[in-house]
This record gives structure tokens, sequence and C-alpha cells, in this order.
């Protein structure tokens, strides 16, 4: 467990060690970021690395709101632009999530395409309040053939955006989104999970002493080999090992 000060600044070590060192060993790495308020501290530690030649790394988006354009105050395109692009500069490749492409199930299968190419070095994620796993809200389907589908949103996940400053009001969060699925992101060779914040402790207890179940979306990563989670006291706050 780490301080929230300190969890980007260890996350984001941790995160340019993977990726050099696949680097280092295959000429190149795939990373797939995700995007909200828990990735603030990792990206902003993992971008200002020096050791990463990021001219050799493959950059994935893991979801996006269907009906935004990249320009939207919300869109995670605009994030990863902000957060991570302009940042490192040059990288191999850049794969978007097109939420406002005209025929999303074209759309989903232009990224199951291009994904399927690549070997995914490290997936940084976080735990939703609902326990979700990118988009993937409660029940969700662990047996997914395809990497990318489109799903309708549930109310709990709409308030954390809400809750966290994206919009101004429930009613203005889409209702859908184009998400990377649960068995694509177990495919990543290494997950690194931020999960900050007291609004988090429910979901984090329920992912990691719970039961392992599709009501709990993120439960299912306690069945990946290399997945460490990075977790702030406030968060920690009703883990079983914290009363311990």
């Amino acid at each position: 467990m780490q301080s929230e000060e300190n969890v980007g600044l260890v996350a984001g070590a941790h995160a340019a060690e993977i990726l050099r060192n696949a680097i280092a060993s295959k000429g190149e790495a795939s990373i797939v970021v995700g995007t909200g308020a828990s990735q603030f501290a990792i990206l902003k530690n993992l971008t200002a690395s020096k050791e990463v030649a990021w001219d050799k790394v493959n950059l994935f988006h893991l979801d996006e709101y269907v009906g935004l354009t990249a320009d939207h105050p919300a869109s995670f395109r605009r994030f990863l632009k902000e957060y991570f692009i302009d940042r490192v500069g040059r990288l191999k490749s850049t794969t978007y999530v097109l939420g406002d492409a005209p025929d999303l199930l074209t759309e989903c299968r232009r990224l199951s395409e291009v994904i399927s190419q690549l070997e995914i070095t490290l997936s940084l994620i976080g735990i939703g309040e609902n326990g979700h796993l990118a988009f993937n809200d409660p029940p969700a389907d662990f047996e997914s053939e395809h990497p990318f589908i489109v799903v309708t949103l549930d109310k709990t996940c709409r308030m954390q955006q809400v809750g966290e400053g994206w919009y101004g009001s429930l009613a203005d969060v889409p209702d859908q989104a184009i998400t990377m699925t649960i068995p694509q992101i177990m495919k990543s060779r290494h997950l690194i999970a931020c999960v900050l914040d007291e609004r988090k402790a429910e979901a984090a207890h329920k992912a990691i002493d719970g039961e392992l179940t599709k009501q709990v979306p993120s439960s299912i990563l306690r069945q990946h080999a290399n997945c460490t989670l990075y977790i702030d006291p406030a968060a920690a706050s009703l883990l079983s090992a914290a009363k311990a």
C-alpha cells in the first residue's frame, strides 16, 4: 500500500521499467493507457522518463464514449493527447478508439484487427466505483471473443464521471461507449492498476477480498500472473489486510 503521493512515482517507475525491458529484448513495446483521475499521477511520472525509447512504443486507447468528438472536454482521446502523447513526443504508432465513428461495429472490427497483430506489453488500468474494468460494467463478460465491443453504461459508472468532474450532470454523460473487453485486457503481459480515493474503497474491497464474480469485473485481476495493484490508504481502508 502506497500513500497517494507515492503511488504515481512508484507505479510510473515500474511501468517505465517494464517498457524498457521489452524494448531491450524485442525492439519495441506496446502499451494500453487508461484514462481518468486514477491515471494522472502515474502518467505524469511515466511520461517524464528519459530512459524509455518512446519512438519504439505502440500506444493503444482503452475506451471511448460513443458520439464524442476528439476535441470534447471529456473525450478520452483528448486526455491521451494532453497527458501522454504531447509529453512523450513521437511514438511508433498510436491507435485511438473513435467513439464518433459512423459505424460502431466497423470501428470495433478495425480496432480488433490492429490489436491482434501485437503483443500488449503493459496495460495501465483503474477500478471503477462499481468494480468495472475499462467500461465493462457488471455483470461483465469474462468470455468475450471480441477485443472491442459497444456497451451501455450503467448509472453508477456514469455518476462516477460526474463525481470526477468530467461532466456537469448525469444527463450530460453518454450512455454508450466502445471498450476493450476483459479477455483482451487480460492478454496483456503486465497489468498495473492504480486505485485512489475513498470513493474506490468498497470496489477495491470487493475486488480483492470478495468473490471472483462477473458482478465485480475487477475481481478477475486476481487471475492475472503479472498484475500489480498500487493503492492509497483511503482506497485500501476496507481491505482485510488494512484491518489486520
